[in-house]
């Protein structure tokens, strides 16, 4: 389905900047939706008679009244003459006769959406009048609230484009709670689920007539740093957030000043109780933590155990034992640098390429006798979860050291690790890398075989075995005019959701 701004680019002509605006209106319309208790439509003008539905929302207070999304609906004759009014005298208007729609009879109104005095498209509100009573004081005060916010909507007033985005979770909607504050500040209207958040701050009296920067300043105890921001939002001044804490809870707040004819009248605060929410982050970063302290204490311990295996093999005669004793050493240094790039991250998942790149530079520092080796990796390997990520550090880091060893240690060459990666039907990726070098090959030039591989050296088992944990599959070949090409596939587990 097409998004919201390749439908308005494809049927109205407006500027870049005027699609942004036209943008921030749908990103803040389900507040207006939620206060109307009614269904919001917005239309861009293909015509003077022909308009295209390219928004629709419904509120999460009220039962909707377009069961049916009416985005890509093209406007009535009646409806497109009474849109094309209110574009031209940017004025609100209510159609005269009631509209049915599913046997409901229902009441609609546009309202144009203006920025610097033009006209850009034009919000239809339908109205379930099947559903009216006698209203009770909380929907009069969201009824008169949505009708301030239109307005001002009709004369480029709202949104407020300088309102902060993309701050923590949590953000507050009409049903969490509303206060109602005058032009001094003073709340003259507080749903039930406000008066309770600013009960759980402490506050436990009237609030009715008080100041709301009284109310909770009143009660703060906490020695804990109080957001700058938090007394223009308290008094309704800017269309900013803040967070109270007190007394184990916290509330969040949003101030969205009204205005009538360019002039602050008031404001609408929505509150939400986020203390469990906060709670559970905290929750979760304090595991984050203990989980980064136990990587990096397990890196700590690894590389203690690999220098105890390098003191121990200066002290042994060279030979086999040493040797062995070196590729210890070498394995558990592998092994330790996972651990370590663990403890820097924020989840169980590592960014491989830079692990693959450390891993390849140690292997040749430490394995290359003479000749200079040129090593690089092609591709990408991407995150990889930690399950993974060892068995894979120790394969990429065996089979190039194989490499450098066997095939252009001695005399110099290329070693290339060429990773590629791509899902597969089942959900999970498949690697795909390729370890190559350009040297001798493998001593006597035996490749190492599903039949042969138990006479293979330590490090082709362990990589054999490491590839089957991994479910995927290893072969080995010689090409032409020299060298040796190892590859191997891995089935990598899914990477957690975010």
């Amino acid at each position: 389905m097409p998004t919201l701004a390749e439908l308005v680019r494809e049927h109205a002509a407006l500027t870049p900047a005027e699609e942004d605006w036209v943008r921030l209106v749908v990103s803040d319309w389900q507040l207006v939706s939620d206060l109307s208790f009614a269904d919001l439509v917005l239309w861009v003008r293909i015509d003077a008679e022909s308009w295209h539905a390219v928004a629709h929302v419904r509120p999460t207070t009220g039962q909707t009244v377009h069961v049916k999304d009416q985005v890509g609906a093209r406007a009535s004759v009646r409806r497109a003459k009474m849109l094309q009014e209110s574009y031209i005298t940017q004025r609100v208007l209510r159609d005269r006769d009631t509209e049915w729609s599913e046997d409901q009879p229902v009441r609609e109104e546009s309202i144009p959406v203006v920025r610097n005095g033009r006209a850009l498209a034009v919000i239809t509100r339908h109205t379930n009048l099947a559903m009216m009573r006698t209203p009770s004081r909380l929907e009069l005060t969201y009824l008169a609230t949505a009708d301030s916010l239109l307005r001002m909507l009709s004369t480029g007033d709202f949104p407020h484009p300088g309102a902060p985005t993309g701050l923590r979770r949590g953000a507050p909607r009409v049903g969490d709670g509303v206060i109602r504050l005058d032009v001094d500040g003073q709340i003259t209207y507080a749903s039930p689920n406000a008066v309770s958040a600013l009960h759980r701050i402490g506050h436990l009296g009237e609030i009715l007539g008080a100041s709301l920067a009284q109310v909770v300043t009143s009660v703060l105890r906490d020695t804990s740093p109080v957001d700058e921001g938090m007394p223009l939002v308290l008094t309704g001044r800017q269309p900013w957030r803040t967070e109270v804490s007190n007394a184990g809870a916290v509330i969040s707040m949003r101030a969205i000043p009204l205005t009538e004819l360019g002039q602050r009248v008031g404001a609408i605060l929505l509150v939400r109780d986020i203390s469990e929410l906060r709670r559970r982050e905290q929750e979760l970063m304090t595991k984050d933590a203990t989980i980064r302290e136990i990587h990096h204490r397990v890196k700590n311990n690894l590389q203690s155990v690999a220098a105890l295996l390098r003191l121990q093999a200066r002290r042994m005669p060279d030979g086999q034992g040493r040797a062995a004793l070196a590729e210890a050493v070498r394995r558990v240094g592998t092994i330790a640098l996972v651990h370590e790039t663990l403890s820097r991250g924020l989840d169980e998942t590592v960014e491989f390429d830079e692990v693959a790149d450390r891993a390849v530079r140690a292997v040749v520092e430490v394995t290359t006798h003479s000749g200079a080796v040129d090593a690089a990796r092609v591709g990408s390997f991407g995150r990889v979860r930690a399950e993974d990520a060892t068995a894979l550090a120790m394969i990429v880091s065996e089979l190039v050291q194989n490499a450098v060893e066997h095939g252009v240690g001695s005399t110099g060459g290329t070693v290339r690790v060429d990773a590629r990666r791509k899902p597969s039907r089942d959900g999970d990726d498949v690697l795909t890398v390729t370890v190559s070098d350009d040297g001798a090959g493998l001593p006597g030039g035996k490749l190492p075989t599903g039949r042969t591989l138990a006479g293979s050296g330590l490090g082709t088992q362990i990589v054999q075995s490491l590839v089957q944990d991994l479910r995927g599959k290893i072969s080995w070949s010689s090409p032409q005019p020299g060298g040796t090409v190892v590859k191997f596939t891995a089935r990598l587990r899914r990477l957690p959701s975010t």
